[in-house]
Parts: structure tokens; C-alpha cells; sequence
């Protein structure tokens, strides 16, 4: 299989924009340093799965989770159901965003998402991983441990990884290190890539929300167009 890739931005600016909370399983308000991880109306499944005989499951942190939006509506994974649903296709978009998530707190919840059936599954996991500087090993085994689980549940399963990429002020080593994840995974799942998810959106005022770390409505309209050159070829 061709692996769909998005061509990505330059790397001046992950640190200004991505999700990321110590303490993201509380309501608590977050350190200057920090995003605020509450749960929001995004954290559901959208559409009535009874309507839809194949699902898309989207298992990310606060990108996918839609933190900061005031309506549903406005989220990516809303977005690709009216998508779905204008071409008469027959999926069910399961929005699984958590805000605040690291790749070893999803690795700990899979299993549980997984008890439902699905048939596509878009993974967006890592940027927080990278803004703690944690390693990058154990980031990487963390999101193959994920798809491995993800596989064995559904050998047929068609999967997106959604790619982050590391800025130039983490270092050289760790800024390869961290890029080469996501391809390199890609590879080894035979899944579509998306090589930047903020594409187009990162460190644009316009199209984030005042913390300039989560995209807008109007960021996630550019977000679901950056998720649906990836998936539309396996759809």
C-alpha cells in the first residue's frame, strides 16, 4: 500500500500549540506552562451509532477531544461525520479524545475503547509525550503497543496515524528521534499518513483559540481536511 502523506510546515512551532496537562484527568485549572484538561461535550460518540453499519473510532488527546470549543459542532470529528454522511457513506464517527493524554495513559484505556467494533482507526497520540520531553522509545513503544492491540483485535482493520513533529528547541537528537516515529510506524502497520496533523494551523492566531495551542472552528475545519487526504483513499 502508498502510504498518503501530507507535506508538513516547517519546525518552528510545536511548543507554542499542542496539548499537553500533568493533571489531565482533573478540572483543575492548569500551571502557565500547562493546558486546562476538561472533559467537554467533544469526548462522545457523535452521530446515533444504530444508523451506521461501520465505525470510525478517533483516539487522540485534546485535539481530538475538541477541548475549548463551545459546540460539538465546530469539532473536527463532527465535521467528518456531516462529511460521511453528505456522500452517503456508511460510517459511524466515534470521537475517543482525551484531553490531556500521553501515550502510555492510552495504551492503558485501548482496551476498553476496543470493545466496540471497528472498522478504521485514526490514531492521534504523542504531542503531549514530546512537550514533557519524555523519551522517545518509550513513546514509540507505547503507540505500536496501541496498534499492535488495535491489530490483533481486527486484522482487517484500515488505520490513519496522525504524525507530530518535534521542534528544532528540543534538540537535534531528540527532534529526529521523535519525527522518525510516526513514518516509521506508518510503515509497519501499512497505514495512511498524516506527517503533521496541525498542518496549515499551528502558530496561526487566526485559527487557534486565545491559549494559541488549540485550533479554533476555523482550525478545525483545516484539520479535518488535513485527516481527510489521508482517509479518503480508504474509505
Amino acid at each position: 500500500m502508498q502510504i498518503p502523506v501530507i507535506q508538513p510546515l516547517g519546525f518552528t512551532f510545536l511548543l507554542l500549540m499542542l496539548v499537553l496537562s500533568t493533571g489531565c484527568k482533573d478540572n483543575k485549572q492548569a500551571e502557565p506552562s500547562e493546558v486546562a484538561t476538561t472533559t467537554n461535550k467533544s469526548e462522545t460518540t457523535l452521530p446515533d451509532p444504530q444508523k451506521k453499519s461501520k465505525n470510525i473510532l478517533c483516539f487522540g488527546n485534546s485535539l481530538t477531544a475538541g477541548y475549548g470549543l463551545e459546540d460539538e459542532k465546530d469539532n473536527w470529528t463532527y465535521l467528518l461525520q456531516s462529511r460521511v454522511d453528505s456522500l452517503e457513506m456508511v460510517y459511524n464517527i466515534i470521537n475517543a479524545g482525551l484531553s490531556g493524554e500521553t501515550t502510555a495513559e492510552g495504551l492503558q484505556r485501548i482496551d476498553w475503547v476496543l470493545s466496540q467494533a471497528v472498522d478504521i482507526f485514526i490514531l492521534e497520540l504523542g504531542a503531549n509525550d514530546m512537550l514533557r520531553g519524555l523519551d522517545v522509545t518509550k513513546t514509540k513503544e507505547n503507540l505500536d503497543a496501541i496498534l499492535a492491540k488495535v491489530k490483533s483485535k481486527n486484522a482487517n482493520i484500515k488505520i490513519v496515524i496522525a504524525g507530530m513533529l518535534a521542534p528544532p528547541s528540543m534538540g537535534a537528537d531528540y527532534q529526529k528521534s521523535f519525527d522518525g516515529i510516526y513514518p516509521e510506524l506508518a510503515t509497519k502497520y501499512d497505514a495512511a499518513l498524516i506527517p503533521f496533523f496541525l498542518q496549515s494551523v499551528a502558530q496561526v492566531d487566526a485559527l487557534n483559540l486565545p491559549d494559541g495551542k488549540h485550533p479554533n472552528p476555523k482550525g478545525h475545519k483545516i484539520v479535518l481536511e488535513n485527516v481527510w487526504k489521508a482517509l479518503k483513499g480508504i474509505l
